[in-house]
Order: C-alpha cells, then structure tokens, then sequence
C-alpha cells in the first residue's frame, strides 16, 4: 500500500472514536437551550440562614 492509502485507512478508523468524543463534550452544550426554554424549570438555591457568627468571631480574635 502506498502512503495515501495508509493515512486514508487510520483516518477511517479514527473516525468513529472521533464522532463519539465530539458527541460526548457536545452533549451538554445542546442540552442548556432546551433546559432554558421553559420558564418553570428554574433550579434555585434554598436561602441561607444568618446565624451572626462572623461578628463574634471578628471580636474574639482581635488582639488587644
């Protein structure tokens, strides 16, 4: 086989592995729109409690 063939022939087999790879880090990309199309479907945080221990730490620590 000539060198043409060669490459033709790994280039053959790298495609699939290829098209699965691309596949995989496109996935999520093209998941965002959709996920974006309903307004529904937001996913907020719980709100966090204010405790106060910041400022007993800021007191405690200082040094006289």
């Amino acid at each position: 086989m000539n060198r043409t063939a060669t490459s033709a022939l790994m280039i053959l087999r790298l495609l699939p592995r290829t098209a699965l790879i691309l596949t995989l880090l496109a996935a999520p990309v093209l998941a965002v729109p959709m996920m974006r199309a309903d307004p529904g479907s937001t996913i907020e945080a719980p709100a966090l409690k204010k405790t106060g221990v910041g400022f007993v730490l800021l007191v405690s620590l200082q040094r006289g």
